[in-house]
C-alpha cells in the first residue's frame, strides 16, 4: 500500500532514494496539492495529498515508489486573480524527466476530468553507463553546426533498421555517424527534443507540430522519438554517448519562450494549473497585469515570464539537467529575446544573462541565440553578451541577394565574408560570434532556394499565407523541377557558390541537414506541420546530389585545414591576442587595382577579389574571385611573392567544383565564369615542373564593380 509521509524539503521534481521517492512542486496560493499515482496501464492507484510545506513549495515522500512509477498532480485553490486552479485537470510535473507516452490533444477527453487524455509524468532512475566517454569540447574556430530533425533525418534512410528510423537511436546509428563524420561537421544541432503537444487547431486539420516548437515538459525527451516504449531517457543518453564517441557534439534547440498551453482560452496541462500568474507574462492593464490577456511576443499564444524568479529557476534547472545528466554540449535558444525581457523590455544585462554567466556549468557550454522575437523592439542582432553566438540573418539575406545578382550588394557581401564586424565589433566580440547560414529549418532548403520564386505552402491549411514572402530566391526560368539542362546546371552552380561562400566566411557555419545532397520540400518554406515526405530527408541521390555532397566535403575539409578561413587574425583585432605576423585582407577590382571608395559605392558592383592570409611573407594565402554577374570576367592576379605561385583549388563553374587545367594562372590572370567563385592558393613554386605555358584564353573585359559600403576588415583597408 502506498502511503504519503511528510518527508523533508527536497529539490523540485521526483527524486528517488533507497526506500522511495521524494515529490516536490512549486504551487503558490494553492490550498492543497494531490499526487496521483498510476499503474502501467494508467489506471489510478492512489491519490495522496502532499503534506509538507515550506514557503510556496509543497512536498511529500512515498515509500515503495520505484523508477517507472507514473504520476500527475491535481491542484486545489480558491479562485483569485491570475490563478486558474482546477482539480479536474491532471497536471504534468513541470520537473518531470520523462513522460509515459506522447501527448496528443483530444477535445472530448479533455472535458471534465482530463486524466484520460494526459500523458503521465514518470519517475526516472538516472543510472546510465557512459563508458567513460567524455565530451568532445570542439573549439569555437573548428565548430560547424549541422541542424537536423530527429525523426526526419533518418525516417527514410534505407540502411537504418525500420525500428530505428526516426528515433534517437537512428541518429546515432553507425551509418548516420559515418555520413556526418565524412561530411566534416563537428556539432549536431537537434531541433526541439523536449516533450511537446501539437496545437488543437493542427490536430483538427489532420496535421501536427512536426518541428516540436510547442513544449510542455522542459526536462523530458520527446517519447515520439523513442524506439521502445518508456525508454526515451535511456535512448537519448545512448545517442549522446555514441555521438560523443565519434567526436561529435550535441547542441539542443530549446524553446523556453512559450508553451503548449497557449493563451487564456488554451488548455491547462501543467504550468497554468500550478502558477499561471508566475509562469506567464501578461499585457498591462489599468491597475496592473491584465490576467485575461497573455502577453504574446512569440506569436504562439503566450510568453514565458523569466522575469519571475521561480520561472527563471525552472529554465536554469532544465538547462543544467541537460548538460550534466544528459551530457549535451550546448543550446540554441528559440526566440531568445523573449527570455531576456524584464518588465516587457529586452535587457542585455538582465537576470537570465547574469545567471548563465555566473553558473559554473552553464557558462562553459555553447550558447546560440536566435536574437529576435515579434514583440516591441524585438530584433536584437549583435546585442547579446559577448560569450554568445548569434544567428545572423543579415548574412543569409546578403549572400542570397549577391549570388542572385542583385545590384549594390558587393560591400555588404564583403562585410559578411569577414565576420560581420559591423554587428560584432572587433576586440569586443569573438570572430566566431556570427552564426552564418544559408538555410534554416524555417524557410527554403538550398535546393528550393534555386528552384522556386514563390513559396508553395498550400498543404499547411492556411491558403499559402504562412511562411516568409521574401525569400531572395530565384528559379532561373522554371518554377520547380525541370528537365532543362541549362537551368539545372545553373542551379547546381549557384548551390556550389553559396556553400563555398559559407565555408570561406569568418564566423560559425551553420548547415541545414540535407542541403549537401539536394533535399527539397517542394517549395514549402514553412513545413512545421508536415510530418511526411515533404519534410523528411530523401536519401535517394541523383548523380548531381553525389557531386554536391563531394563538393561540400571538399569545402569543409579545406576550412578545417585552414587557419585563415576558420580563425582570421587581423592586426587591429586583439580578441585572440594577434601574433607578431598576423593576417591581412585586401580587396581588388578585376583589373588588378585595389578597390577604392568609388568602386565600393558603384551601383552595379557584382565582381571583385579577396586577397586573404599572410600577404607579405611565406605562409597561408588565398585569392578568391567572386563573380555574380552574367558575364565571364578576366581577373588580373597580384604577384604571389618570390619563389611562390598561384594554383587553382576550387572553381564552382565546373560540375564538381574542381578546376579545369591547364589555365592562365602562370600569366597572372584567371577567368571567372559568370555566376561563379574561383579559389586560388599560393604555394611554393615547383622549379622542376614543366614550364610550358597553357593555352590562351580570349581576353574578356572586366565588368563595372562597386558596393554600397566599405567592408569591416583590417585597419589598412583600401
Amino acid at each position: 500500500m502506498l502511503v504519503m509521509e511528510k518527508g523533508s524539503g527536497h529539490p523540485l521534481g521526483a527524486r528517488l532514494d533507497e526506500a522511495g521517492c521524494h515529490f516536490c512542486v512549486w504551487a503558490p496560493q494553492s490550498d492543497r496539492v494531490e499526487l496521483c499515482l498510476f499503474d502501467d496501464n494508467e489506471q489510478e492507484q492512489a491519490r495522496l495529498e502532499l503534506p509538507g510545506r515550506r514557503g510556496q513549495y509543497r512536498f511529500g515522500y512515498v515509500r515503495g515508489v520505484r523508477a517507472g512509477q507514473r504520476y500527475g498532480y491535481r491542484v486545489h485553490g480558491t479562485p483569485q486573480e491570475g490563478m486558474l486552479f482546477d482539480p479536474d485537470k491532471l497536471l504534468i510535473d513541470p520537473y518531470a524527466r520523462a513522460l509515459s507516452r506522447p501527448l496528443y490533444w483530444d477535445d472530448a477527453l479533455y472535458q471534465g476530468d482530463s486524466a484520460a487524455m494526459m500523458a503521465k509524468s514518470v519517475v526516472v532512475d538516472d543510472a546510465f553507463d557512459w563508458q567513460g566517454i567524455g565530451k568532445p569540447a570542439i573549439e569555437p574556430a573548428r565548430t560547424i553546426l549541422y541542424e537536423a530533425h530527429v525523426k526526419g533525418f533518418t525516417r527514410q534512410h534505407p540502411g537504418i533498421p525500420k525500428a530505428l528510423q526516426g528515433t534517437y537511436l537512428g541518429i546515432s546509428h553507425p551509418l548516420m555517424i559515418e555520413h556526418m563524420k565524412s561530411l566534416g561537421i563537428t556539432s549536431v544541432q537537434l531541433m526541439p527534443v523536449a516533450a511537446f503537444m501539437s496545437e488543437p487547431r493542427l490536430e483538427q486539420l489532420g496535421l501536427s507540430n512536426y518541428w516540436g516548437y510547442n513544449p510542455i515538459a522542459f526536462f523530458a525527451p520527446e517519447p515520439r522519438y523513442s524506439a521502445h516504449t518508456g525508454e526515451a531517457v535511456t535512448e537519448f543518453k545512448t545517442m549522446v554517448r555514441e555521438l560523443h564517441k565519434a567526436g561529435l557534439e550535441v547542441i539542443l534547440d530549446v524553446v523556453y519562450n512559450h508553451t503548449a498551453e497557449s493563451g487564456f482560452d488554451g488548455p491547462m496541462l501543467s504550468f497554468k494549473g500550478f502558477d499561471n500568474a508566475g509562469y506567464y507574462a501578461f499585457e498591462a492593464g489599468p491597475h496592473g497585469p491584465d490576467y485575461s490577456r497573455h502577453a504574446n511576443v512569440t506569436g504562439c499564444g503566450n510568453s514565458v515570464n523569466l522575469d519571475h524568479p521561480n520561472t527563471l529557476r525552472l529554465v536554469l534547472d532544465a538547462l543544467r539537467y541537460w548538460v550534466t545528466e544528459m551530457q549535451v554540449d550546448g543550446f540554441r535558444f528559440d526566440l531568445a529575446v523573449t527570455l531576456a525581457r524584464e518588465a516587457g523590455e529586452f535587457d542585455p544585462m538582465g537576470a537570465f544573462f547574469k545567471a548563465l554567466m555566473a553558473d559554473p556549468v552553464l557558462s562553459q557550454v555553447k550558447l546560440v541565440a536566435e536574437p529576435w522575437d515579434i514583440g516591441p523592439f524585438g530584433y536584437r542582432l549583435g546585442q547579446f553578451p559577448s560569450q554568445w553566438l548569434e544567428i545572423n540573418d543579415r548574412y543569409r539575406d546578403t549572400v542570397r541577394a549577391f549570388w542572385r545578382g542583385d545590384a549594390g550588394k558587393m560591400g555588404d557581401f564583403a562585410t559578411r565574408l569577414v565576420g560581420s564586424r559591423d554587428l560584432f565589433p572587433k576586440n569586443w566580440r569573438a570572430p566566431h560570434s556570427s552564426v552564418n547560414y544559408l538555410c534554416y529549418h524555417d524557410g527554403f532548403t538550398l535546393e528550393d532556394l534555386v528552384s522556386y520564386n514563390q513559396r508553395h505552402n498550400q498543404a499547411n491549411g492556411e491558403d499559402n499565407r504562412d511562411g516568409h514572402g521574401n525569400n531572395l530566391s530565384n528559379n532561373y526560368g522554371v518554377e520547380g523541377p525541370t528537365l532543362d539542362p541549362r537551368v539545372n546546371n545553373l542551379r547546381q552552380q549557384q548551390k556550389r557558390n553559396m556553400i563555398a561562400t559559407l565555408l570561406l566566411s569568418q564566423g560559425t557555419p551553420h548547415f541545414l541537414a540535407g542541403d549537401e545532397m539536394g533535399r527539397s520540400q517542394l517549395g514549402n518554406n514553412n513545413a512545421y506541420c508536415q510530418d511526411n515526405q515533404i519534410s523528411w530527408v530523401n536519401w535517394q541521390w541523383r548523380p548531381e546530389d553525389e557531386r554536391l555532397f563531394a563538393f561540400t566535403q571538399q569545402m569543409m575539409a579545406l576550412r578545417a585545414e585552414s587557419e585563415v578561413f576558420s580563425n582570421l587574425q587581423l592586426s587591429d583585432d586583439s580578441w585572440n591576442g594577434a601574433p607578431a605576423s598576423c593576417h591581412q585582407v585586401n580587396w581588388y577590382h578585376p583589373d588588378g587595382h585595389q578597390l577604392t571608395d568609388q568602386d565600393w559605392h558603384a551601383p552595379m558592383g557584382q565582381a571583385f577579389a579577396m586577397d586573404i592570409g599572410m600577404i607579405t611573407c611565406p605562409g597561408e594565402r588565398w585569392y578568391v574571385l567572386f563573380n555574380a554577374s552574367d558575364y565571364d570576367i578576366q581577373f588580373r592576379l597580384p604577384p604571389p611573392g618570390e619563389g611562390m605561385e598561384w594554383i587553382q583549388t576550387i572553381d564552382t563553374a565546373t560540375n564538381d567544383g574542381l578546376p579545369f587545367l591547364p589555365d592562365d594562372i602562370k600569366r597572372q590572370v584567371a577567368v571567372s565564369r559568370a555566376h561563379s567563385l574561383k579559389l586560388l592558393e599560393r604555394i611554393v613554386r615547383d622549379e622542376q615542373a614543366e614550364e610550358a605555358l597553357p593555352h590562351e584564353e580570349a581576353h574578356l573585359p572586366a565588368t563595372v564593380v562597386a558596393p554600397p559600403a566599405n567592408p569591416i576588415t583590417d585597419a589598412g583597408k583600401p
